[in-house]
C-alpha cells in the first residue's frame, strides 16, 4: 500500500536539521501559479511582495522552518537561455531568499557529469524524499514518499554536487 504524502506543511514542519530541493524541469505548469504565469507574461510584472496572498503561506512556512534551525536550500537545474517559465521563477525567488531558503542555479550544460534523480525531490534531514512527479506538460503528478537509503544518498549526493557548482541566486544573470 502506497504511503501517504504529506503536504508541505507537514514535510517542512517535521524538519529537523536540513530540508534540500532540487528543480531539474526548465518549465512547470502548476495550476497555483497558472494565473500568476499568464500575468507575467502580459505584463512582466510578477508579484514578489512576501505579504501577498500568493506568497503568504510559503514564506510563514520557510520562516518558521528555518527559526528553528532547520538550513533549507533550493537548487535548480536549468537549460540555457533559460526557459520564459525559468524567466518567471527567477523574478521572485527574492522571496524564497527573504523567507530564508538559500538558492542557487546550476547551469545543465555544468551537469552533465553529476548522477541525478529521475525527478524533482525535497530531502529531509538526509533520509526522508518526497518525489515530486510531473506530466510531460509540466502538471504536478502528484509526489511519493521514500525513505530508501540508496535513494536518499543518491539524493543527497546530487543536490551537493549540484549546488557545489551552482551560483548564488544574488550572482545568477538570465541570459
Amino acid at each position: 500500500m502506497p504511503r501517504k504524502v504529506p503536504g508541505f506543511d507537514e514535510l517542512l514542519d517535521g524538519a529537523q536539521r536540513s530540508a534540500v530541493h532540487l528543480e531539474m524541469r526548465d518549465t512547470y505548469g502548476v495550476a497555483s501559479e497558472a494565473d500568476d504565469f499568464a500575468r507575467w507574461k502580459r505584463t512582466g510584472e510578477r508579484d514578489a511582495d512576501p505579504g501577498s496572498s500568493y506568497w503568504a503561506p510559503w514564506v510563514e512556512l520557510i520562516r518558521r522552518t528555518v527559526a528553528r534551525g532547520v538550513a533549507v536550500r533550493r537548487a535548480r537545474i536549468v537549460s540555457e537561455p533559460v526557459s520564459e517559465y525559468i524567466r518567471y521563477e527567477h523574478a521572485a525567488t527574492d522571496v524564497n531568499m527573504a523567507a530564508g531558503e538559500q538558492v542557487r542555479w546550476l547551469a545543465r550544460r555544468r551537469a552533465s557529469d553529476i548522477a541525478l534523480p529521475g525527478n524533482d525531490f525535497w530531502l529531509i534531514d538526509g533520509r526522508l524524499i518526497r518525489w515530486n512527479h510531473f506530466t510531460g506538460d509540466g502538471a504536478s503528478a502528484g509526489g511519493e514518499i521514500s525513505e530508501d537509503p540508496a535513494a536518499a544518498k543518491l539524493c543527497a549526493d546530487a543536490f551537493e554536487a549540484v549546488w557545489e557548482r551552482a551560483v548564488p541566486h544574488e550572482e545568477y544573470k538570465i541570459s
